[in-house]
C-alpha cells in the first residue's frame, strides 16, 4: 500500500475501525508509520489499543506477532531460548561419540525463537505489538527499548542478528505504572479515551449490523450514561458494549426496555459494587427513561 493519510483512513474504514475527525488515532498512527517509529498506545482497559495493531496488521497484509507482557517477564522469555530438553537428548544419544563440541548444541536448530526475535528475523511484513508493557518492571523496559532503537540482538554463542525489516510496532500500556522518560522518547504517544456516544454507535454499527438502528442507538447511548453517571469500579469496555447488544440481538430485541437490561446487565456490569450502585442510583427503568429523553432531544435538532 502506498502510504498516505487518505489510504489509511481507507483502510481503517475497510476493516471496520472508526475513527472520527476529533481524535487522533488516524494522524498519530500515519505518523508513527511515516517516521519509523514504535507507537505507544494508552487509555483504560477495553478501549481498543490492541485492536489499533490488529488493524495495522489486516491492512497491510502483515503477520502480527503479539508478546504478551506480565510480572516478572525477562528478556529470555520475551526474545529466545535455548531449547534444553532437546539439547540434553543429543547430549545422551552423542555419549559414546567423539566430536560433539558446544557449537553442535548451540546451533540454530536448538534455538526458541520468542516474540521479539520472531519479528526480528521475519522476512515477511510484521507487525510486532508488546502488549501492557506497564505489567514489566523498569529493567525490562530498559532492556526493551534498546532492542528497538537497533532492531537487531546479540546471542553470545551465534553472534548478532539484526532485522531483515523494520517491523511495525505497537506498545500498549493501561497506566498501571509510569513508564520511563527513555522508552517515551523512542515513541509515537497516543492517548485512546472511552467512545463519544457517536463514536461508540458507530462502532456498533460496523461490528453488530444485524442489530437495528434504533437499539444501537440506545446502546450507546445507555453505555455513555452509566460510564459519565456512576462511580463505577469498572467502566464498560466496548468489547461490553458489543457483547451486551449481541446478547439483545440473541433475544430478538428491538429496542431497550427495562425487562431487557435486567436480564442482561451481567454482560455488562461485571462485579457486585457496580451491579449493587447500579440498582442503587440509578436502576433499570431509570436508565431506559434517560435513554428515551436522549432519543427526544436527538430527534428535535
Amino acid at each position: 500500500m502506498d502510504l498516505t493519510l487518505d489510504s489509511l483512513a481507507r483502510s481503517f474504514a475497510e476493516i471496520g475501525y472508526i475513527t472520527t475527525e476529533d481524535d487522533q488515532i488516524l494522524i498519530t498512527v500515519y505518523l508513527a508509520l511515516k517516521l519509523g517509529k514504535p507507537l505507544l498506545v494508552t487509555g483504560a482497559p477495553g478501549v481498543g489499543k490492541t485492536e489499533i495493531a490488529k488493524v495495522l496488521s489486516k491492512a497491510f497484509s502483515a503477520e502480527l506477532i503479539r508478546l504478551q507482557c506480565y510480572e516478572g517477564l525477562d528478556e529470555h522469555k520475551a526474545l529466545y531460548e535455548w531449547n534444553y530438553q532437546r539439547q540434553l537428548l543429543r547430549i545422551q544419544m552423542m555419549r559414546d561419540s567423539e566430536g560433539l563440541g558446544e557449537k553442535d548444541l548451540f546451533s540454530p536448530e536448538y534455538l526458541l525463537s520468542r516474540p521479539l526475535l520472531k519479528a526480528i528475523q521475519n522476512s515477511d511484513p510484521t507487525v510486532l505489538l508488546i502488549d501492557e508493557i506497564d505489567k514489566t518492571d523498569e529493567e525490562f523496559e530498559a532492556f526493551l527499548f534498546e532492542v528497538l532503537s537497533d532492531f537487531q540482538v546479540s546471542i553470545p554463542e551465534l553472534g548478532t542478528i539484526s532485522a531483515q525489516q523494520i517491523p511495525m510496532v505497537v506498545l500498549t500500556s493501561n497506566g498501571e505504572r509510569e513508564l520511563s522518560d527513555g522508552l517515551k522518547r523512542r515513541c509515537i504517544f497516543l492517548y485512546v479515551e472511552l467512545p463519544s456516544v457517536d463514536k461508540e454507535y458507530k462502532i456498533i454499527r460496523a461490528k453488530v449490523p444485524e442489530a437495528g438502528e434504533k437499539l444501537s442507538r440506545q446502546v450507546a447511548q445507555a453505555v455513555s450514561l452509566l460510564r459519565s453517571g456512576l462511580d463505577l469500579r469498572k467502566q464498560p469496555s466496548i468489547a461490553e458494549s458489543l457483547d451486551w447488544i449481541r446478547a439483545m440481538v440473541a433475544l430478538d430485541a428491538e429496542r431497550l426496555t427495562p425487562e431487557l437490561i435486567d436480564k442482561t446487565l451481567n454482560l455488562l456490569l461485571k462485579n457486585k459494587e457496580d451491579r449493587d450502585g447500579f440498582e442503587k442510583n440509578l436502576g433499570s427503568e431509570d436508565l431506559v427513561d434517560q435513554v428515551l429523553q436522549a432519543d427526544y432531544k436527538n430527534a428535535g435538532r
